[in-house]
Parts: C-alpha cells; structure tokens; sequence
C-alpha cells in the first residue's frame, strides 16, 4: 500500500477524476496522504500580454474552486493547483513532495503520441516512483 498518493487531474478534459480517487483510497494505507493535483498550463509571454491582469491573477483562484468543486466534497484529499507544463509538473511535484504512487488518467494513443507525447506516456517513463494509469 502506499503512503502519499499523487491523483492528477486535467479540468479542462472531461471530468474522470471520481474513478482515479477510488483507486487512490484502494491503494491507501491508513494515514495515507492523498493529494488532487491540478497542473495550469502556463500563458506564454507574448500572449500574456494581451490578456487583461485581472484574468491572469484569477485563473489560479479560479482553477481551485474548479478543482474543490471536482472533488465534491471527497473528504481526506488535498486540492493542490500549480503552474507549468503538465508532465514535468507532475514529476517534479512528485519528487519534492515524496509522493510514493502517482495516478494518472490516460486518452487511448493516437498516431499524435508518437511525436509529442501524451502526459501520462512523459509521467510513466520518467517517474521515480510507482504510476497507475487509468483508462
């Protein structure tokens, strides 16, 4: 079993997260941690400067009551939301923090995978530690 699970989730795809934490609590051990994490893709320079700042201070604000109002309520996890680019987000979220098992949802591979990646395929090569993909 594990002691610190790491659940990421994509709100901008089609809400999948209530598979992924029942898994997480099957996988728990007692007093695991369970963290619900939720990467925003970072604004690139040259568009962030036509964006109003009132919308680029909010987007964080805004992307956690999203990702509490995902959860629904699910007691004993932690919504946690970061900024970066979605694969090395998740490890390098992961390795801080001592995460033991990262759950992770995954699209069926495309022709696409095989020249960008999909963020699980990124999150399953390069993870330290144990990583359950979903489908």
């Amino acid at each position: 079993m594990y002691t610190n699970i790491l659940v990421a989730i994509a709100l901008d795809h089609s809400p999948t997260s209530g598979k992924a934490l029942e898994v997480a609590s099957a996988l728990a051990s007692e007093n695991a941690t369970i963290t619900a994490l939720n990467v925003m893709e970072e604004i690139p320079v040259y568009a962030a400067n036509y964006i109003p700042q009132e919308h680029l201070a909010n987007r964080h604000s805004e992307a956690e009551v999203e990702l509490k109002a995902e959860l629904g309520g699910i007691t004993g996890v932690k919504p946690v939301v970061i900024s970066g680019h979605a694969g090395q987000a998740i490890l390098t979220y992961a390795q801080e923090n001592d995460v033991d098992c990262i759950i992770i949802d995954s699209h069926r591979p495309g022709l696409q995978d095989f020249f960008i990646g999909s963020t699980a395929s990124r999150v399953v090569r390069q993870a330290k530690c144990a990583v359950h993909v979903l489908r």
